[in-house]
């Protein structure tokens, strides 16, 4: 599982950086379109993410439907630091266990709940390429907003062609 885990927490690291290099203003601004979402949402939507998969590990059943959807976190950026926190300790402590470990996911692909079965690990993985993701459009609206982030890599998937210096 560490080489699962040891990705993600890479990645989660990055969430610090991003905090570290804004403000307040800056996390809740509604003027990037053409969605006018915010980075705090983004943010508050990637650690949904990781919540669901703890929240259904005990039971072998992941909802991703069933997120937390906290506004104070997507509002106020030291509740998202602590919901990061949260999210890392969680992560930290489950590298000892089996990367197999079969966990049913349910979400709304579009056209209603599907099922699927997954482990543990691919649940994770999964919700890192989101998070990936997710980095990708802060990206564009960090730069939207003149807000320079020092990590380069910030955004980027790892199989993405070496472009950034």
């Amino acid at each position: 599982m560490k080489e699962v885990v040891a990705p993600i927490l890479h990645n989660l690291d990055r969430g610090y950086v991003l905090l570290d290099n804004l403000t307040n203003e800056q996390f809740v601004n509604t003027n990037i379109g053409p969605y006018n979402s915010t980075i705090g949402q983004h943010f508050r939507h990637i650690l949904d993410i990781f919540s669901c998969i703890f929240k259904g590990l005990d039971d072998r059943k992941v909802d991703l439907t069933a997120r937390d959807r906290n506004e104070l976190a997507e509002t106020n950026i030291g509740v998202a630091r602590n919901y990061l926190d949260e999210i890392v300790q969680k992560i930290q402590a489950i590298q000892s266990l089996d990367a197999d470990i079969p966990v049913e996911v349910v979400d709304d692909l579009g056209l209603g709940l599907v099922q699927v079965n997954y482990t543990l690990g691919s649940a994770l993985c999964q919700a890192h390429s989101h998070a990936i993701h997710h980095f990708a459009s802060l990206g564009y609206m960090l730069h939207q907003l003149g807000v320079e982030i020092p990590d380069k890599r910030f955004g980027y998937n790892p199989t993405t062609p070496d472009v950034v210096k």
